[in-house]
């Protein structure tokens, strides 16, 4: 079983809810399988995953055997877990003819992991757009985006922690490695995405977050990279925007603490200082 944080203690074991369009699978449109958060066991395929504009993923069907139904706790709805486990992951309901086998499991993303298809032209992006938190939460759910990981990047002193990047002595800057899948998105698109989630005119810092590790910067992997961004960073100077972004080849990416990974997934919350602005 794998160690839970609390807040998926709470969903997964005290049958607790997330709030809705929170989750990072519910706009996730991937091809693989959802696993079970606490024990790994297959529990549905994305095959079987639907938009019913709800807030939580939904199902139409899920693996032979992988899902238990009980009457829940309030005597209406019928409850769905785990088969191997008794993880709570959610709730079904019939009759909604939102597909023709006309049932819907509302699941948890919490309660879930994912198993990616086999990937043929796989991808790196690097960004950096002040607290790495916020920049992951957008790019994890973005079309075509397989994983997000946080970490440091860009400073002279191998394997930082994240006290010693908080001093602002080591050089580096928070930021996110995107694996994604390049047949289905494009640098460029993620790139644009980058420049719309954070304000680029801001040295130094970031709404409240302040230093040199909440910097602007694209650590580019290869030239196509880099002119692709020069070319994004020209059209916004063009509109007035005093853009302050770096560009800088790519080093040694160092993975951040486990407690820094998927951050607002584990705990319920929403970016602080990462808005969506159109600028494109």
């Amino acid at each position: 079983m794998k160690e839970l944080t609390p807040f998926e203690r709470w969903v997964i074991e005290n049958k607790g809810t997330e709030r809705p369009y929170t989750g990072k699978y519910y706009y996730h449109t991937e091809k693989g399988t959802y696993t079970c958060k606490r024990c790994n066991s297959p529990l549905y395929k994305s095959d079987d995953k639907f938009d019913a504009n709800c807030g939580w993923p939904a199902f139409d069907d899920e693996i032979e055997g992988a899902i238990k139904k009980v009457e829940d706790q309030d005597g209406v709805r019928t409850e769905i877990l785990c088969s191997n486990c008794d993880a709570h992951l959610g709730h079904i309901f019939e009759g909604e003819n939102f597909t023709p086998k006309n049932i819907r499991h509302c699941v948890n993303s919490i309660s879930l992991d994912f198993e990616l298809e086999s990937v043929k032209n796989k991808k790196i992006a690097i960004f950096a757009s002040g607290c790495f938190w916020g920049t992951e939460y957008y790019f994890l759910r973005t079309k075509g985006v397989i994983s997000c990981e946080v970490g440091y990047i860009g400073g002279h002193v191998e394997d930082p922690t994240y006290e010693e990047v908080c001093t602002g002595k080591t050089g580096h800057a928070e930021a996110v490695r995107i694996e994604y899948d390049a047949d289905r998105i494009s640098y460029d698109y993620l790139a644009k995405l980058f420049f719309e989630t954070h304000d680029p005119s801001q040295l130094n810092k970031q709404g409240p977050d302040i230093g040199t590790q909440y910097r602007s910067e694209i650590f580019y992997i290869d030239e196509e990279q880099k002119k692709a961004a020069q070319i994004l960073i020209a059209q916004l100077k063009a509109t007035g925007l005093k853009v302050v972004t770096k560009l800088t080849e790519a080093t040694i990416f160092y993975k951040a603490e486990d407690y820094h990974q998927d951050y607002y997934e584990k705990t319920a919350g929403k970016p602080y200082c990462h808005i969506y602005t159109k600028r494109f």
